[in-house]
């Protein structure tokens, strides 16, 4: 289930910042704030996935996003300043590789921190697990999905809405919405 796309902004772009709420996040099935990260985790994400390999930045977004099933991938806006604030806390080491790309490699501190916040860890790799891949909803779904995102990527490109407007369009999907859920 989809709900809530951010308008315009690109599927890149969910889950800006430390804990960001994730494509599948906003379905209100993951936690109380129906985020799938929660304030920290793609912190710890990205430290446990340096301890299964070191990786460079770019093989991380890579990487949480194959786990996803392609519904979701950190910005790089996200991802290296993570990489810089778990170096500076010590959990991490970068050598530069391959030209300018830095490889990063979990430190004995890092691994001790993962071993701290190890169920934090486990329900972050569950969360991931749950969350499916968008291919399973079928083709209709998917297409249904894109015809939505055309038929409001036209309306919004005729120019702004007046209030009338703008609660008639949010009635509408949010009665698709209340649909969805109850399917």
């Amino acid at each position: 289930m989809f709900h809530h796309w951010k308008g315009g902004r690109g599927r890149h772009h969910f889950g800006e910042g430390d804990g960001g709420e994730g494509l599948r996040g906003r379905m209100g099935r993951h936690g109380r704030s129906g985020r799938m990260f929660q304030h920290g985790d793609l912190r710890l994400l990205v430290l446990a996935l340096i301890a299964e390999a070191p990786r460079h930045g770019y093989e991380l977004i890579r990487e949480i996003e194959a786990r996803l099933g392609g519904a979701y991938a950190p910005s790089p806006g996200v991802v290296y300043p993570t990489l810089t604030m778990l170096e500076e806390l010590g959990l991490v080491t970068s050598a530069v590789t391959e030209g300018t790309k830095r490889q990063y490699t979990i430190t004995d501190a890092g691994t001790a921190h993962l071993a701290e916040n190890a169920a934090t860890v486990e329900a972050i790799y569950d969360r991931i697990a749950n969350a499916g891949n968008p291919a399973d909803f079928g083709p209709q779904v998917l297409r249904a999905m894109a015809n939505l995102k055309f038929a409001l990527r036209l309306r919004l490109g005729r120019g702004g809405l007046n209030a009338a407007q703008a609660a008639k369009i949010a009635a509408a999907l949010d009665a698709a919405a209340l649909e969805i859920e109850k399917a």
